[in-house]
């Protein structure tokens, strides 16, 4: 099940698509009635797609989508708003956002947008950049250059096989890390004795990110492992 931030400061609009993409769509949303509170939402939570209303009290959705930006530049943006100018369009893109919706617009078309972003970012890898070294996880905040997990002022220094297992788990951002590409990557061979030992490290992480309920590395059977957050 995806996760879906909607931040729309129309409260009956709002409930009308969290219901509707929750039953037709089977994502999980969250909804935020004004940027402030989406951003904070944001920060604490794992998202695989963004949908923010422009025009909103507080905070509007063009300045909230930049700062989405900052924290994670491969999370699937879409914007939508009453306005139907070029320019704001244009402002849309610039912003980094991924697609663009007027209202009024009708919920089928906004469910079809969505799975169409969620399958392309899907087919390149979840989108995410195979070099990346700086990730956010819940309310940590993973550097792997420092190999250094850091939630508000905590620090925890991980062994080098512990964030290379964490960096495979957050490319592949909700989706299966399977056992046997965990252990030829790090391990360079999935033998019985290197599995074992992978499932120390496994064990560490989760120690590691217990004190976020909303983080989990969660096994999936005869597959490997998914990291939910």
């Amino acid at each position: 099940m995806k996760k879906l931030l909607l931040v729309e400061d129309d409260p009956n609009l709002g409930m009308l698509l969290q219901e509707y993409l929750q039953l037709r769509g089977d994502y999980d949303v969250v909804l935020c009635k004004d940027g402030e509170e989406g951003l904070e939402a944001f920060s604490k939570g794992c998202f695989d797609l963004c949908i923010l209303d422009v025009m909103m009290p507080k905070k509007d959705g063009f300045t909230l989508g930049k700062e989405i930006r900052k924290k994670d530049s491969y999370v699937p943006i879409i914007f939508a708003t009453a306005k139907s100018m070029i320019g704001d369009k244009v402002e849309a893109f610039n912003l980094g956002g991924d697609d663009y919706i007027t209202k009024p617009f009708s919920i089928e078309e906004l469910l079809l947008r969505i799975k169409a972003l969620l399958k392309r970012v899907a087919e390149k890898g979840q989108g995410m950049d195979q070099e990346a070294t700086q990730f956010d996880i819940g309310s940590y905040h993973f550097d792997f250059d420092t190999q250094l997990i850091i939630r508000e002022d905590k620090k925890q220094k991980l062994s080098t096989k512990e964030a290379q297992l964490l960096r495979l788990l957050c490319l592949k951002k909700s989706n299966v890390l399977t056992r046997e590409e965990a252990l030829t990557s790090i391990w360079h061979d999935d033998n019985y004795f290197n599995g074992r030992s992978m499932d120390v490290f496994l064990s560490k992480l989760r120690k590691h990110l217990k004190d976020d309920p909303a983080v989990e590395i969660v096994n999936v059977h005869g597959k490997g492992y998914r990291l939910l957050c």
